[in-house]
């Protein structure tokens, strides 16, 4: 029992969304501590689908705390439209949510900086969502940038922002951006935004602080995977901020030693969406079918995702930097189809995972087969319940990555799950 982090083991979309959901009944507040609207978490209740951008998957259950954390930058705009379809839903979020007064804001013309970048002919294409992360991270770590608290000064805002928006005019005019932006009329919109969600707005580091002190247990949501973390992963083909187990503390505001357990999410298979290296990516028929029974389409932006077998020398290195207590396998049942799967037990040419994407690129995967079970796990809630040869891969892939399975997801559903009786996961719950 204690406070717990809930992340991505692999490059993201491995099904945090419904992990987070499922857990959160035993927490007290669900804490997001990175990232932005480019990440959407999927949660289905009975008929009902939900895709959650910026808000923790834990508002979809009653009387859950919330928190939007400092290390999150927010759209103003994508947030209060996410806030309005969970209104429409049933869900009253105004009463759940917390938003920390010291996360960064994404402006209109943070979005034209990144389609700028991506288009530049000398620059390597990330394949971003283009919805301004990248260029309001940036605009933090230059000491430029802009946040939830400023926008409640209204004088030294109007003189930060006009500073802001020159650079970034400048910055169009330079690389021949005719796309025309109302600065003043951006400005005022703002200022109308932050009226809208100034009762949610606190300092969320005390909120968590206070709330522990309390006895009051925390469940910090990842955004992403840690492949996918801006030191650890597979850069430049990375997202902008710290998605593994670290970026909790920098990104909530809360200390090392409050933290008891690290849960990894990862697929039973890998995929990864963008560009970037992909050592086991199956680019035709095997990965055509993973994708299809997968549905392997992204929560945001709807993209195709590149879909290969699982990495045992990838899910190594993110428990190594992580610390995964445990593992939630997801999407099992989208391996029913095979007859025989295979897993990528090592690379030839390295016994570390390569630092740059260029090693990442050369990387010759040695595989294992392992036979398929050619029969539903869809649904099963018992681990007795589960094929011979499932048992068989799941235990094969614990004994090679070196850290226990706690949980498997046999479908997007929350009673679609198997827990591990005995497990270190089910003490941490």
């Amino acid at each position: 029992m204690g406070n717990i982090v809930v992340l991505g083991a692999q490059w993201g979309d491995e099904g945090k969304g419904k992990v987070v959901d499922l857990f959160s009944e035993k927490f007290s507040i669900v804490a997001r501590y990175q990232g932005g609207h480019n990440a959407g978490h999927t949660v289905f209740i009975g008929d009902r689908k939900f895709v959650l951008k910026l808000i923790p998957s834990g508002v979809l259950r009653p009387g859950i705390q919330a928190v939007i954390g400092n290390g999150v930058v927010i759209d103003p705009a994508a947030l209060l439209d996410e806030i309005e379809t969970l209104r429409k839903a049933g869900i009253d979020v105004t009463k759940q949510l917390a938003i920390s007064n010291r996360a960064h804001v994404i402006f209109p013309f943070h979005r034209i900086v990144e389609k700028m970048s991506e288009a530049r002919a000398d620059r390597v294409p990330i394949g971003t969502t283009s919805r301004g992360i990248g260029p309001c991270y940036e605009d933090k770590t230059g000491r430029r940038g802009i946040r939830i608290a400023d926008l409640y000064e209204r004088e030294s805002f109007c003189a930060m922002y006009t500073s802001l928006a020159e650079d970034k005019q400048l910055l169009a005019q330079t690389f021949h951006i005719q796309e025309t932006i109302d600065y003043e009329q951006i400005r005022d919109q703002y200022l109308k935004f932050a009226d809208r969600i100034r009762p949610m707005v606190c300092d969320t580091a005390q909120l968590l602080h206070d709330a522990m002190q309390a006895g009051k247990r925390v469940l910090f949501e990842g955004a992403q995977g840690s492949m996918l973390d801006v030191d650890h992963g597979t850069y430049p083909f990375v997202t902008s901020s710290s998605a593994t187990a670290g970026g909790a503390c920098t990104g909530a505001g809360v200390p090392p030693t409050s933290i008891h357990g690290v849960i990894g999410v990862s697929k039973a298979y890998t995929t990864r969406v963008g560009s970037g290296p992909f050592p086991t990516e199956l680019l035709g028929e095997e990965g055509e079918r993973i994708r299809k029974a997968g549905k392997e389409f992204g929560a945001v932006t709807g993209r195709p995702r590149r879909c290969g077998w699982f990495d045992v020398p990838l899910l190594r290195y993110t428990s190594m930097i992580n610390g995964f207590s445990s593992l939630v396998v997801t999407k099992l049942d989208v391996l029913d189809q095979f007859d025989e799967i295979q897993v990528c037990t090592a690379y030839r040419n390295t016994n570390q995972m390569p630092a740059t994407f260029r090693e990442m690129e050369a990387v010759e995967p040695v595989y294992e087969k392992l036979p398929g079970w050619k029969s539903e796990t869809r649904g099963l809630t018992r681990a007795e319940a589960l094929p011979p040869r499932a048992k068989d891969y799941l235990k094969f892939l614990s004994e090679r990555t070196g850290v226990e399975i706690g949980c498997i997801s046999t479908g997007p559903e929350r009673d679609e799950t198997i827990l591990i009786e005995g497990s270190r996961l089910t003490e941490l719950l």
